[in-house]
């Protein structure tokens, strides 16, 4: 399997900066409440000197990268925005499964968005892409649609839509469940100072899960000039 972003994505995001992890033997009965609680406490201590996590300087880059891709940002947010305003509001986060939760909490300690992929619903490769609109995007208990031509998406070698615009939403075809045993995590950011801060949170991923599963994950920070990440 083969991960990757198009040329044109890093012709028109140069400031784009990506950590790339694959790792195996991840379990559904893992005990990570002890990583996830420790990068949830980051994640309050950030917003309590911010103030709010509109203010956070890898917040409004992907404000910026929203807006031009013709998006209205308070409409659709970035998925580290998103746990962020939803911890800020209800001061605890739900748990879903390990690696979520664990993913999730890393992402607001980073501000960064942090997406988990089941490698077994990926076919062949993995590329975020602009859509030309034929692909398949399957959400959390609806029926299939269609992103719009133009639009940054996920998209595996079968034509599935695995995240819809860029880091906003991801599909239930390859979510992490139960009995997920590999996974393909990807980290993307954009603002000034990504390149220093991508291999830390990188790291973190890596070393996190290490923690919890015992497993070593292999790791890739991607560049316009090393795009492709082999797993």
């Amino acid at each position: 399997m083969r991960f990757s972003h198009h040329p044109a994505i890093w012709t028109a995001y140069p400031e784009l900066v990506a950590g790339v992890l694959s790792a195996r033997g991840i379990r559904a009965d893992a005990a990570a409440e002890a990583a996830v609680a420790r990068y949830e406490d980051i994640a309050r201590q950030r917003l309590q000197a911010a103030g709010s996590e509109s203010d956070l300087p890898q917040v409004q880059a992907w404000r910026r990268v929203f807006s031009r891709m013709g998006l209205k940002p308070t409409q659709y947010r970035c998925a580290s925005e998103s746990l962020l305003r939803r911890l800020r509001k209800e001061g605890a986060m739900s748990r879903i499964h390990p690696l979520i939760d664990l993913c999730n909490a890393l992402s607001m300690a980073f501000a960064t968005p942090v997406a988990a992929f089941d490698t077994a619903q990926v076919h062949e490769s993995l590329q975020v892409r602009l859509a030309d609109g034929t692909e398949r995007y399957l959400p959390f208990g609806g029926e299939i649609e269609h992103p719009e031509p133009g639009e940054v998406v996920f998209v595996d070698a079968q034509g599935n839509a695995h995240a819809r615009r860029w880091t906003n939403r991801q599909s239930g075809l390859s979510a992490v469940r139960e009995g997920t045993r590999e996974v393909l995590i990807v980290a993307e950011a954009v603002h000034a100072g990504a390149a220093q801060d991508m291999p830390r949170l990188a790291g973190a991923i890596a070393g996190a899960v290490h923690e919890v599963w015992g497993t070593t994950p292999t790791t890739k920070i991607l560049s316009a000039g090393d795009p492709v990440f082999d797993l």
